[in-house]
């Protein structure tokens, strides 16, 4: 049977989960998808994810949440990550970390989807070995999935790359995250398996990587903190459709995805405020 997954980019702050309050609903309706899959690592003032929010996302449509690098920026997700079902940290953080390895989403057609997010190790903080813990969770999926995704977490497009190739024919999806910025590499590789290096941000384009321009230049030009607070300009949606069999666990196509508002001027606000930015450390 052919599901369609709609993988999300990293959702940066308040003018990221406004576009998806008012856009993801009826381009799922439209587009028949059956599971929408989001990384929600920035959603709450650029950087980490609290209980509200998290709520707030599963009420707009997102089915499975993702987390990166930031996942404990809040303290307050730390316990909530244990009794969630649909979101995850990156699996290969050390065994005692909070969270869960993978989720599971059964979609109305009766498939299950699982993802799963590893962590990159080049210009990232220490993390296990993320080929290892693949190998050790994807024979645990075969009872519990039909479709496995999993999303790489990571900074260098070369690790990136590699991890797709390692993949290919083990699961039907692999795409990166992390940069904010959308590649054009999308393909399905030769053994089935859907890939891109990297789905972009969904957020304000009009910004660094979702913050705004000013702040960060000035920061990298004096080398000194300065606030990165989230921009609010042309904000987008980032993505991509996959189609996938679920009979083979084979990828038949991978789109790329940009929403776009329609309009940039006075919007309904639907969360409450995020708190100060953070200084320098919130990409």
């Amino acid at each position: 049977m052919k599901v369609k997954v709609f993988c999300i980019g990293d959702i940066v702050g308040r003018p990221g989960r406004r576009i998806l309050a008012e856009k993801l609903y009826p381009f799922v309706r439209d587009n028949e998808i059956d599971c929408v899959i989001a990384n929600a690592e920035n959603a709450a003032g650029g950087s980490g994810l609290t209980k509200q929010i998290h709520e707030k996302l599963s009420k707009y449509g997102v089915h499975l949440v993702t987390l990166g690098d930031h996942c404990f920026r809040k303290k307050e997700i730390i316990p909530y990550l244990e009794s969630q079902q649909n979101l995850v940290r990156p699996a290969n953080l050390s065994p005692c970390a909070a969270g869960k390895d993978y989720a599971v989403y059964q979609t109305s057609k009766g498939v299950t989807v699982a993802v799963i997010t590893l962590i990159g190790r080049i210009f990232m903080k220490p993390a296990d070995c993320p080929y290892a813990k693949i190998d050790d969770l994807l024979p645990k999926l075969k009872n519990d999935a039909d479709i496995v995704f999993v999303e790489m977490h990571a900074e260098a497009t070369s690790e990136k790359v590699a991890m797709g190739y390692y993949l290919d024919g083990k699961v039907s999806c692999v795409f990166g995250t992390h940069t904010h910025v959308m590649t054009a590499d999308e393909r399905v590789l030769k053994k089935g398996t859907a890939y891109i290096t990297d789905i972009g941000m969904t957020g304000a384009s009009d910004s660094v990587l979702g913050r705004n321009p000013e702040s960060v230049v000035r920061a990298f030009r004096t080398q000194m903190p300065y606030p990165f607070e989230v921009a609010s300009g042309d904000v987008r949606i980032n993505g991509i459709v996959v189609t996938a069999d679920s009979h083979t666990q084979k990828a038949e196509s991978i789109e790329r995805v940009v929403i776009c508002e329609e309009s940039q001027g006075d919007t309904q606000v639907y969360d409450s405020d995020d708190g100060k930015p953070d200084y320098n450390n919130g990409f």
